[in-house]
């Protein structure tokens, strides 16, 4: 029996496509508008602050800090079955945005994530794209 494999983004969603095409390359994308000067994540196409339409690429160092987490014990989809326990947490990147991720490189989640932890991106590579995860910094 073939090996469950995670869910993936598809790149034919106009909005995302971008940020998920450079993480192949291992960088970890935001938009900030170039009216109000506004960091934007999730990946759209206006500003969420002022609903300008001009928003240009920056790319995150990938460094940031455990906002909240939830440790996850079970789950129903094989990939993640496999997988159990596992955190996923909010991380607050150090140039302003917040992305939902999953923890890797930690024993037990239960004891080894604390809110405040500084972490840094990791990457699980896909053929066409890599997923950002975040280890102990």
């Amino acid at each position: 029996m073939a090996e469950p494999t995670r869910p993936l983004p598809s790149l034919k969603e106009l909005d995302t496509a971008p940020f998920w095409r450079a993480t192949k390359q291992h960088q970890l994308q935001f938009q900030r508008c170039d009216d109000c000067g506004a960091v934007v994540f999730h990946p759209r196409a206006h500003c969420t602050s002022c609903l300008g339409r001009s928003l240009s690429w920056h790319v995150s160092k990938g460094l940031g800090t455990v906002y909240s987490y939830s440790v996850i014990r079970q789950s129903y989809h094989p990939f993640f079955k496999t997988n159990l326990p596992f955190a996923v947490a909010w991380i607050d990147l150090d140039e302003g945005p917040r992305i939902l991720s999953n923890l890797s490189g930690v024993a037990d989640p239960s004891r080894d994530v604390r809110i405040g932890q500084r972490v840094t991106v990791d990457w699980e590579d896909h053929d066409e794209l890599a997923i950002p995860l975040f280890r102990p910094a």
